[in-house]
């Protein structure tokens, strides 16, 4: 339930949460979302994350605000957690996608994930799943191009 996108068949860009959560966005509303060590280019629409923060927190309304405006994530660190979960951003403020944990099948940054997506440099989007149903629906439509994170690092690590 661990994947990386490194081809851009699906989509135009690495990470583009419109193209990378399409399969699963309508069973995500119910949760909320951290967002952590951003480097993003915006459309220049208004968007509710920026420079001025190392961690977002965003309900499911401000998600949906992001996801609709298409910001390129180049590095970052983007959670659905449950939204009963009160995150210690003291601690999550000092995660970094280029941690090499990132790589790990399934360790999560953030514990209290069900999704985890980390942008890699504009190269690689790594989505780890706890729900089995969301990641059947993930790899169902990205097919081929969503590649077992285990084996890609057998073979490139």
């Amino acid at each position: 339930m661990n994947w990386i996108i490194r081809s851009t068949k699906k989509v135009k860009f690495h990470t583009n949460l419109q193209e990378v959560l399409k399969p699963v966005w309508d069973d995500l509303a119910v949760y909320n979302w951290i967002l952590t060590d951003l480097d993003f280019i915006s459309t220049g629409q208004p968007i509710p994350i920026n420079y001025d923060q190392d961690v977002f927190i965003l309900n499911c309304q401000q998600l949906e605000q992001l996801y609709n405006t298409n910001p390129q994530i180049i590095w970052g660190i983007i959670s659905a957690v449950p939204d009963n979960i009160n995150p210690d951003t003291s601690i999550i403020s000092t995660l970094s996608a280029e941690d090499t944990s990132v790589w790990e099948p399934n360790h999560f940054l953030i514990k209290e994930s069900i999704l985890e997506i980390v942008a890699f440099d504009s190269g690689y989007t790594i989505i780890k799943f706890k729900d089995r149903g969301l990641s059947d629906k993930f790899k169902e439509y990205f097919q081929e191009q969503a590649v077992d994170l285990q084996k890609f690092n057998e073979k490139y690590m």
